[in-house]
This record gives structure tokens, C-alpha cells and sequence, in this order.
């Protein structure tokens, strides 16, 4: 590449930065033209070109990024540090900046700037501590209905009895089941794989991700069989061009929630319930304490060993990648960062009341 090209390429992030910023001031432009048409085609085509393939495509792509860094940085040790051409290395890393940065908003990243999916269910983003304890006793007697039809022990923790490949068929078949009432949710032609960097994310505390570059959904193949179905379903919903996480929580819990597969149902209702006691404590912790009296030993034995199997991954490098996270979240208009999956709770009180 000429010189002239390549610096206009290196400092082509300013401006797109700037046009993002003023994107945040129009996010029905972004939900009609991005969102609405020119994603849908670029999701599709993505994962019907990736998603027969039996292994992900987008790790290989990081591990090859990864070596590449490795060895330019092996290679600048080796030949010493004050041979370094400090313009042209700097160039270099701004091409590269600018060039993930571009293709990160336009395969995906751009979904940040759409309108909030509340408005188009008609959904309040508000909700009160008496919406919050009604909907929290809801999913209390649906998860222990459900836990006693599958169990018949109230007291036995049970685990969900598929695998892989048997979770990924039957979330898809919630989505196509949710698409009767929501056509804008339908999901068409999978692309769901299991990362090959698992175990290096239980270490790093996250359950699965979206490939924004090859729009495949990794699921971490160390997480508890329990939590699977929200994860591979929460990962779909970002396929589907929903880039908040509370938002991709909601869809994940809308495609279980009437699930006709009972485990599924379960999944669905321990997931809301969790995240709805969670809040409940900040703000009722006597409410609190009475309602998790009346959530069955078995649910609580199946919330405690979620914790426990998390917990053996447990280090002191976890806070510092969630805080990154979070930081990226933040960059990417979820001000709450890494909380920002707890807003899922005003979705579900408002679509529950």
C-alpha cells in the first residue's frame, strides 16, 4: 500500500468515530436501514457460509490474529527495541485500529445504535418494587411446578438431559415458535458452535459470545448444563441483531419461556427468577429473605451448584477482564457495563404484569 493511502486509512478512525457519536442522536435511521435490511443480509449470509462447519471459524481467525501479534512483537524484541521505526510501526497499528474497528461496526457493531427493543414490544422500561415482588412470586410457583413435574422431588437437583448439538435444535425451535407472535424474532439457518477457548473463558468468567466478524454463537462448553439453553439462546439473539445485553437476555428468555419442552420452561423461569431476586435484595432484603423460603430445596440446590462450578474458575485475573468488558460495553452505549445485564429485569416485570 502507497503512503498516502495507507495514512488516509490510519486516521479514517477519527472520522468514524465522530459519525458514531452522531449516530447515538438517530437510532431510527439505525434500526431502519441497518438493522431492518442491510444486517439481516449480512447475518444470513454469514452464517449460512460458516454455520455447516463443525468447529468455529472465528476463534481459528483470533488464534491466527494472536500469533501474528505474538510474532511482530518477537520479532521487535529480537532485532532490539532501538531499531524501532516509530512512525511506521504507529501507522501500522492505526491501519489495523481502523480497519477491525470499521469492519466490527459494519458486520455487526452498528446493532449498539438501533432502537431500544422496548419500544417495539410496547414494553415500560419502569417498573415498581410491588411489580418486582409479584413477578418475582410468579416465577417462584412456575419454577417449583416445573421442578416438581420433572423431578417429582421437590428436594432433587436434577440436570438437563441433552447435550450440545440437542440444545442448540430445540432452542432454535423456541425461536421459531416465538416468531408466530414476533416475526421480526424469526431465526433461520443456525450457526452455533462450542469455542475452542472454553476452559481460557470459564477462567475469564463469560459463558459465550458472539463472533462479530464470522456471526457464529459460542457457547462455552464448561458452563453448567443448567444455564446452557439461556446462553445459546441469548448468544442467538445477538445473531439476530440485538447488540444490548439486557435486550439479548429478554429475547433469550421470550424464546424459552413458552418452550413446549418442560426443561426449557425451567430454564427460562430459573433464569428470570435469579436475576429478579438479585434485585429484589437491593431493594427489599426482608421481602427477599421471605420469598426465598419458598423456592424448593431442589431449585436452591441447582443455583448453588451453578455458583460452585463457577467458582473452581475463580482468579484474580477475572475482575480485571470483567472490568475490561465492562469498559467495552460502556464504549458501546450500555453506560452500566457490565450490569448491563441486569436491566433485563425491567423487560421481564413489564411483559410478566
Amino acid at each position: 500500500m502507497s503512503k498516502a493511502p495507507r495514512w488516509l486509512l490510519a486516521f479514517s478512525i477519527f472520522p468514524q468515530i465522530l459519525m458514531l457519536k452522531l449516530l447515538t442522536h438517530y437510532p431510527q435511521i439505525v434500526e431502519t436501514y441497518y438493522s431492518n435490511q442491510l444486517y439481516p443480509f449480512i447475518s444470513k449470509l454469514f452464517r449460512l457460509v460458516f454455520g455447516w462447519l463443525p468447529f468455529s471459524v472465528g476463534d481459528l481467525i483470533y488464534s491466527m490474529g494472536l500469533i501474528f501479534m505474538l510474532r511482530w512483537l518477537y520479532k521487535l524484541i529480537q532485532k532490539g527495541f532501538k531499531q524501532i521505526r516509530l512512525k511506521d510501526d504507529l501507522i501500522g497499528i492505526m491501519v489495523a485500529a481502523s480497519s477491525v474497528y470499521f469492519m466490527f461496526h459494519l458486520l455487526w457493531g452498528l446493532n449498539y445504535y438501533r432502537m431500544p427493543i422496548e419500544q417495539r414490544l410496547n414494553l415500560n422500561s419502569e417498573y415498581t418494587t410491588t411489580a418486582l415482588i409479584e413477578v418475582t412470586q410468579k416465577l417462584i410457583v412456575r419454577s417449583n411446578a416445573l421442578h416438581s413435574e420433572i423431578s417429582k422431588d421437590p428436594s432433587k437437583q436434577f440436570e438437563i438431559p441433552y447435550n450440545f448439538k440437542k440444545i442448540s435444535k430445540k432452542v432454535t425451535q423456541g425461536y421459531t415458535a416465538l416468531s408466530i407472535s414476533y416475526p421480526f424474532l424469526a431465526y433461520e439457518t443456525p450457526s452455533q458452535k462450542q469455542s475452542l477457548y472454553s476452559l481460557p473463558l470459564a477462567y475469564m468468567g463469560f459463558s459465550g459470545y458472539l463472533n462479530p466478524f464470522t456471526n457464529e454463537a459460542q457457547v462455552n462448553s464448561k458452563m453448567p448444563v443448567n444455564s446452557m439453553p439461556l446462553t445459546l439462546a441469548h448468544e442467538q439473539a445477538h445473531q439476530l441483531g440485538y447488540a444490548a445485553e439486557s435486550e439479548a437476555n429478554f429475547v433469550a428468555f421470550l424464546a424459552t419461556y413458552n418452550h413446549k419442552d418442560p426443561y426449557f420452561r425451567y430454564a427460562a423461569y430459573t433464569f428470570a427468577l435469579r436475576y429478579c431476586l438479585k434485585d429484589l435484595y437491593k431493594r427489599d432484603k426482608t421481602t427477599f429473605e421471605v420469598l426465598t423460603n419458598d423456592i424448593q430445596s431442589g431449585i436452591t440446590k441447582d443455583f448453588r451448584n451453578r455458583e460452585k462450578h463457577w467458582a473452581q474458575f475463580e482468579n484474580p485475573l477475572e475482575p480485571i477482564f470483567k472490568r475490561v468488558y465492562g469498559g467495552f460495553l460502556r464504549a458501546n452505549q450500555q453506560t452500566q457495563g457490565i450490569e448491563s445485564y441486569n436491566q433485563v429485569v425491567a423487560l421481564v416485570v413489564n411483559y410478566m404484569n
